[in-house]
C-alpha cells in the first residue's frame, strides 16, 4: 500500500479496510473509543492471544508510526498467505507460533488535531484552540489535553512531581499526565486489550531519535537488553535509557511493571516531529528487518 496523504483517522480507517479486503488472514475489531468517540482499531494476523503487540501514534505528532505499522502488517499478511520468506524469515512459521497484533493509532483524536487543527475536536474546538495557542504542529495529547504516554500507572506520582516542577499543572498540548493514572479512555482501551489477550511482547512506537528503550525497574526481564541490542543491530538504532519526564508513566513502563515481560519503546526516524511524509520510505526500509526480527524474539 502506498501512502500519499497524512494519516488522519479517516484515512487510516480507509487503509485498514483495504488491508482487510485484500488479505483474508487479517482480522480487525475495536478495543475502545477516544474522548471524542472515535473508535480505536486493532489488526490481527494469527492468534491474538499471546501475540506480539505493536502500538503506534500514542502522540498526535507521531503519526508516522501508524504508516510504518500498517505497511509492515500488510507485508506480513501477504507473506503469510503466500508462504513466503521476508529477510530470510519464514513468516508463516513465525505467525503460527506467535501472532501479530497492531494498534496503528492509539490516539486518533490527537493525530487529527495535529493534522487538521482544532476543528477536528468537534465541540471541544474552542478549548483545544486555547490550549494549543495556534500551534497544532506539536500537539501530542488527546482531546482532553492529556498526554496518553504519561497516563499509565508506572511511576505516575514521580512523573506528576516532575510535571509540577516543569510548571505543568493541567491540560496541555504535551506532557500533562492527567488527573489520575488511567483516567483516559485510550489508556484503558490498550491496557484492557493487553490484559485480555495476554500479550507476550510489547513494542510501542514513537518518533523520533532512532533509539530503543528496554528497561523499567526491577521487573524488567534479563533477556530484554539482549532483545533490544539484537533489534538495534538490524536497523542501526541506539539502545538507550530514557531520562527526565520520559522516564515514567509510559505504556512500556506499565507493561513491564505489571507483567514482568519484555516491553520496548522504539523511537523511529530522525529529525523533527512530525516527520515529513517524504521520509517514510527511508524510515521503513531501515526499520523493516528489525520489525521482522521482533516477531521471533
Amino acid at each position: 500500500m502506498e501512502f500519499f496523504e497524512k494519516p488522519t483517522a479517516e484515512n487510516l480507517n480507509f487503509y485498514i479496510k483495504e488491508i482487510l479486503k485484500k488479505h483474508p488472514c487479517s482480522k480487525s475489531f475495536f478495543i475502545g473509543k477516544t474522548v471524542l468517540g472515535r473508535k480505536i482499531p486493532v489488526l490481527t494476523v494469527g492468534k491474538p492471544k499471546g501475540s506480539v503487540l505493536f502500538v503506534g501514534a500514542t502522540h498526535g505528532s507521531e503519526w508516522m508510526t501508524s504508516l510504518v505499522l500498517l505497511r509492515f502488517f500488510e507485508e506480513i499478511c501477504e507473506a503469510f498467505e503466500k508462504k513466503e520468506k521476508l529477510c530470510g524469515t519464514d513468516i508463516s512459521a513465525a505467525i503460527l507460533k506467535r501472532g501479530l497484533s497492531a494498534v496503528p493509532v492509539l490516539n486518533p483524536d490527537g493525530v487529527n488535531i495535529n493534522i487538521l487543527g482544532a476543528k477536528a475536536a468537534f465541540s471541544s474546538e474552542k478549548r483545544i484552540e486555547r490550549l494549543a495557542k495556534g500551534d497544532f504542529e506539536h500537539w501530542n495529547a488527546n482531546a482532553r489535553g492529556v498526554d496518553i504516554n504519561h497516563n499509565f500507572g508506572a511511576g505516575w506520582e514521580i512523573l506528576h512531581e516532575q510535571e509540577r516542577a516543569n510548571r505543568i499543572f493541567g491540560p496541555a498540548p504535551r506532557q500533562y499526565g492527567g488527573p489520575r493514572p488511567f483516567s483516559e479512555p485510550e489508556t484503558r482501551a490498550v491496557c484492557g486489550f493487553i490484559s485480555t489477550f495476554d500479550i507476550a511482547r510489547l513494542w510501542s512506537f514513537h518518533s523520533q531519535g532512532e533509539e530503543i528503550y528496554w528497561y523499567y525497574g526491577p521487573k524488567t526481564p534479563m533477556i530484554s537488553r539482549d532483545m533490544a541490542e539484537e533489534f538495534a543491530s538490524f536497523c542501526g538504532y541506539k539502545v538507550s535509557f530514557p531520562s527526565g519526564m520520559a522516564s515514567h508513566g509510559g505504556l512500556k513502563d506499565w507493561y513491564i511493571e505489571k507483567f514482568g515481560r519484555p516491553g520496548f519503546t522504539v523511537e523511529i526516524g530522525a529529525g523533527k516531529n512530525p516527520l515529513p511524509l517524504s521520509d517514510f520510505d527511508k524510515i521503513y526500509k531501515k526499520l523493516k528487518p528489525a520489525l521482522i526480527k521482533s516477531l521471533l524474539m
